[in-house]
């Protein structure tokens, strides 16, 4: 999000979450923070000083020396020190007017170590608990925020997981607890086009204060300029959180179809997925090229047929409705490598699977990090046979396929096991229906790439309205409210 040239691996541009801020958004971002020539600004994470440069009298952190150094360049009368800024931020004592940046998105998976200590121990002090799914931005914005002199201001970029995101819950409501004013702007369009990452802006101002609204901006396409476009709504805290599960996506959507679907959600007899069905993820193998096998190296490496188990490896291979004996025939036909090698612990072995164990190809598996931390090694792990599969990563309509085959799934789909099967016999027949699908839209989350992403809690949390309510509301509303959130995970563009 903000420009990394140095060539180290531990600074590359992926790794540090770093791309180039377009000139007129710092510049727009930047006016609106600094409203005097004296006021102090703070710039937590600032790459190469794209916006030092705009404000003489600035202070940034840099952890990677080369942009540090290119920093002191490029905006001479600025202040940049080079290290960690958490760090820095325990350390110091200087606060500021105002704020602004581009913070690295740097996902949980490498955000870690002793930075990420420092950062989640520094948000606890504020009184910010984040989950250990948080990626980096959020702890810089609420560290930065806690630099701050009473009634500052902040302005940054921000990834459009601020709308939907579990971890960024915390930070707003943080926010509007710390500040008098909070301003999301919601941007269709890409401000970094090169990205598959959607971003969004941040004003806040009033630091001190305490706001029980958040101003929602929606815009098409950000028009750089001094001041943040006029709010298109003001939504309220508590709906946020009680209605909407601290989830600012619905509010993409018209207020009529948010009615309809918030009374909906209030109608006693509207159920979710988790009243009826459990849901959760298939198994990880630990190396699926090695566990699954093709019908013709099963046949050539003399595998007995009891020691394999057909599977669904991925979404690409669902059929539409269901998965019949018929649609596993026709994946061995193909021979598509659907049999997964199912061995447990303690079985006496043929000599054609214990071969196939200590082959090269055995040898080079076990040494994977999930294989070589269980034993037996080969002995795959939570292997479940499902009622229903879904899918996990979506394009235009998420899946769910009855398996009346029998098989089971990796971890790239959902494994559904229905606890209350009159209920679900009452309410599956509705999955194709708008409005379950629109609550697919509303419960899931943009992955990038166009992509709709349902994590098992929010696959649980998908709806089933009432037979009331499907009468009274029209198809082509919802619709239109799904071709409008797949818009704007650039599905449909």
């Amino acid at each position: 999000m903000r420009t990394m040239v140095g060539s180290s691996p531990e600074y590359s541009q992926k790794r540090s979450g770093a791309y180039f801020t377009p000139d007129g958004v710092s510049a727009a971002l930047v006016a609106w923070a600094c409203r005097k020539s004296t006021d102090r600004l703070i710039d937590p994470s600032c790459g190469e000083g794209q916006f030092l440069a705009l404000h003489r009298n600035s202070v940034g952190i840099e952890q990677n020396p080369v942009s540090a150094h290119r920093a002191i360049e490029h905006a001479p009368g600025a202040l940049v020190h080079e290290g960690d800024f958490f760090t820095w931020a325990i350390e110091t004592r200087e606060r500021f007017e105002c704020a602004a940046g581009n913070p690295p998105f740097i996902r949980y998976q490498t955000f870690k170590g002793d930075m990420r200590r420092r950062a989640l121990d520094l948000c606890l002090h504020l009184g910010v608990r984040f989950s250990g799914l948080s990626s980096s931005w959020a702890p810089f914005i609420v560290a930065t925020a806690g630099l701050l002199k009473r009634g500052g201001r902040m302005a940054f970029v921000v990834p459009a997981e601020i709308g939907h995101a579990p971890y960024a819950a915390p930070l707003l409501d943080y926010l509007v607890a710390s500040f008098s004013i909070v301003q999301i702007v919601a941007v269709r369009k890409k401000l970094f086009p090169a990205l598959s990452e959607d971003c969004w802006l941040l004003y806040t101002e009033g630091f001190g204060g305490k706001a029980d609204k958040i101003d929602l901006t929606v815009v098409d396409e950000f028009v750089p300029a001094r001041t943040p476009p006029k709010p298109t709504m003001q939504v309220d805290v508590g709906e946020w959180r009680t209605v909407w599960n601290r989830r600012l996506r619905p509010y993409l959507l018209p207020a009529s179809v948010r009615g309809l679907y918030a009374a909906t959600l209030a109608d006693p007899h509207t159920h979710r997925l988790a009243d009826f069905a459990t849901v959760g993820i298939g198994y990880v193998s630990g190396d699926n090229d090695f566990f699954h096998l093709r019908p013709s190296d099963a046949k050539r490496l003399r595998i007995p047929s009891a020691f394999l188990q057909p599977s669904l490896r991925n979404g690409r291979a669902m059929p539409d409705k269901q998965i019949t004996r018929a649609t596993v025939e026709d994946w061995k036909r193909n021979d598509d490598p659907v049999l997964l090698l199912r061995l447990t612990r303690d079985q006496q072995l043929p000599t054609a699977v214990s071969n196939y164990l200590d082959s090269s190809a055995g040898r080079e598996a076990r040494q994977g990090y999930k294989c070589r931390n269980r034993a037996p090694w080969y002995a795959v792990p939570d292997v479940q046979i499902p009622d229903f599969v879904m899918s996990y990563m979506s394009g235009r309509n998420v899946n769910l396929v009855r398996n009346a085959a029998g098989v089971s799934c990796t971890n790239s789909l959902h494994a559904i096991r229905v606890r209350d099967q009159a209920l679900a016999s009452k309410l599956l027949p509705q999955w194709s229906s708008p409005f379950v699908r629109l609550s697919c839209e509303l419960e899931g989350h943009a992955l990038g790439g166009g992509m709709l992403k349902l994590e098992p809690r929010e696959a649980g949390r998908i709806v089933f309205p009432s037979a009331a309510t499907i009468r009274k509301t029209n198809d082509d509303q919802w619709e239109d409210a799904i071709g409008s959130l797949q818009r704007w995970r650039h599905y449909a563009d």
